[in-house]
């Protein structure tokens, strides 16, 4: 055995998992991703989705999707920068930054890739990135690849962040980076309390709107939007693949920081294009979004009765206020566990262990769509509860 598989071979964790029949990751679903799903042959219910709005099979974004494929085929064969770029492609920019009240938008094949290709190219040595110690993985792995002085501050703490910008040079570039809703534990950034601190120090902001967007603000917009500070966060991140039913990503900011971007960004610059169908569903995505608000209107009434219940039950679910909601367990062997015996009652969560959370919070990440009924989610946390307590998690 070569030294690269010898060390590789170390590493056992998934042949432990699976021994002990605990092993809770790529499980095959044989349908479409709906309030119920197919998995080995049997309806399971779905509260592991990030597709809030509950669009993911929509006819009509399906039929989108058909209908571009028919147009422009199944793929770009190249980047936007060379020869991957379509008039579809720049009819959702368009669209995008009209949704989200930006000069200019750029598209990227996927969310990871918006951050990997934003947070790593935008600073330079003598300037500052300053980021949330929860931030998605998809940032740490953007600000890993800048040259740029990084410091980390305290969860939601601004406190913490105003210490760190009190750091910096203040003739250089401070780029405050933040998720808005933080995609494990579900709460939401202070991000009023972020733009004032930029402004304040002349500092940019980036907020990930990955999990805002569809759930909060008019028509979906996300988290600075229903806090009324869109105009003064100077680049927000979404992403396709969640409440816009599809695949890829998205950065809005001005035209000077877009320029720059589609000139330097290795990972908008190297990668081919989002499919035309991938593109046509986030365009009629938006459109639903913005036309039936009673959507996102059961998503809140689901989400406040879920808290409701997980409250009574005694489980314990941190800081959520929004359609993610984190059982909270602090011990891998019982969460892996959990899930197990869930999907067995029919029930299909995340488990969440670490690096996506710390060692002493693993938890299980429960998630709602619009399109889930009140009856499903009783019968959610009702067998949750006959789990947890076969664990001895709650009483």
């Amino acid at each position: 055995m070569k030294l690269l598989q010898a060390k590789l071979a170390r590493y056992t964790a998934p042949q432990e998992a699976k021994a002990a029949g605990v092993y809770p990751y790529f499980r095959a679903i044989s349908s479409e991703q709906d309030p119920e799903v197919i998995i080995n042959g049997r309806k399971v219910m779905m509260f592991g989705s990030n597709c809030y709005t509950g669009l993911v099979n929509d006819p009509r974004i399906k039929e989108a999707a058909i209908e571009a494929t028919k147009k422009y085929g199944t793929g770009c064969a190249g980047s936007p920068f060379l020869n991957g770029t379509l008039d579809l492609h720049k009819q959702l920019e368009a669209r995008i930054a009209q949704y989200i009240g930006k000069e200019d938008v750029m598209i990227y094949s996927t969310g990871f890739e918006v951050n990997l290709g934003v947070v790593s190219c935008l600073t330079g040595r003598e300037d500052y990135i300053l980021w949330d110690e929860q931030d998605h993985a998809s940032i740490i792995e953007g600000r890993r690849l800048s040259f740029s002085q990084q410091f980390k501050y305290k969860h939601n703490d601004m406190a913490s962040l105003e210490k760190q910008l009190q750091r910096c040079d203040p003739d250089k570039v401070k780029l405050i980076v933040s998720d808005s809703v933080f995609s494990m534990e579900g709460d939401v950034a202070n991000v009023p309390e972020i733009v004032k601190l930029a402004k304040k120090y002349d500092a940019s902001v980036m907020i990930d709107e990955a999990h805002g967007i569809g759930v909060f603000g008019e028509g979906g917009r996300g988290v600075c939007h229903h806090y009324g500070v869109a105009n003064d966060v100077d680049l927000i991140m979404g992403t396709f693949s969640k409440s816009f039913a599809s695949l890829g990503g998205f950065i809005a900011t001005d035209k000077e920081i877009t320029n720059f971007l589609r000139h330097h960004s290795r990972s908008y610059i190297f990668t081919a294009s989002i499919t035309p169908a991938s593109t046509a569903a986030a365009l009629k995505a938006i459109d639903i979004m913005e036309s039936e608000p009673d959507r996102q209107k059961n998503l809140w009434d689901l989400t406040n009765y879920a808290l409701d219940g997980f409250r009574t039950l005694g489980l314990e679910i941190g800081n959520t206020s929004t359609p993610i909601i984190p059982l909270f367990i602090r011990d891998d062997f019982k969460t892996f566990a959990i899930t197990r015996d869930l999907l067995e009652e029919g029930i299909f969560v995340n488990p969440v262990v670490s690096p996506a959370v710390a060692p002493t919070d693993t938890l299980i990440r429960f998630s709602l769509m619009a399109t889930h009924t009140r009856d499903q989610v009783t019968t959610a946390i009702e067998k949750i509860g006959k789990v947890f307590r076969k664990y001895g998690i709650i009483e």
